[in-house]
């Protein structure tokens, strides 16, 4: 899946991403500092319908959200690695607990820690494309 939006459309896109990967648990978020890995992920909870405050982990490093699916609690795990060193820290941190957890979690700077992500994790890719538009493509590395 590839795809370009902006703030104009990204709930669309964030939409569409859910449906083509509705099976899917962990997602890897890969781009620049300021390339909009937290802005899609706070759209991707908005057609969740999350109804906790969506920011970015940074400092906190895992960020839980909850959701209704089909009338049960779910849990989304959003993770930032960005001020980790290493896999060690990560599994420190409880990292791996929510990769492995059979909920969904949305990491952010996924090459601090890559040893620990599940094989089947979905690796996503956001790139500048100007000021206002970005590439989205979604494959398995």
């Amino acid at each position: 899946m590839e795809r370009i939006f902006s703030l104009d459309n990204i709930n669309d896109v964030a939409k569409e991403f859910w449906e083509v990967n509705k099976d899917k648990t962990v997602f890897a978020f890969h781009g620049q500092m300021g390339a909009g890995k937290t802005t899609f992920i706070h759209a991707l909870c908005e057609i969740k319908d999350v109804k906790d405050t969506v920011g970015s982990p940074t400092f906190s490093i895992i960020n839980e959200y909850e959701y209704d699916c089909e009338g049960t609690k779910r849990m989304i795990f959003h993770i930032d690695l960005y001020r980790l060193k290493n896999e060690e820290e990560a599994l420190r941190a409880g990292v791996e607990d929510c990769l492995y957890s059979g909920y969904i979690c949305l990491a952010e700077w996924p090459e601090k820690a890559p040893g620990i992500f599940p094989e089947n994790t979905v690796h996503v890719h956001i790139s500048l494309m100007d000021n206002a538009a970005r590439k989205l493509t979604i494959g398995n590395n």
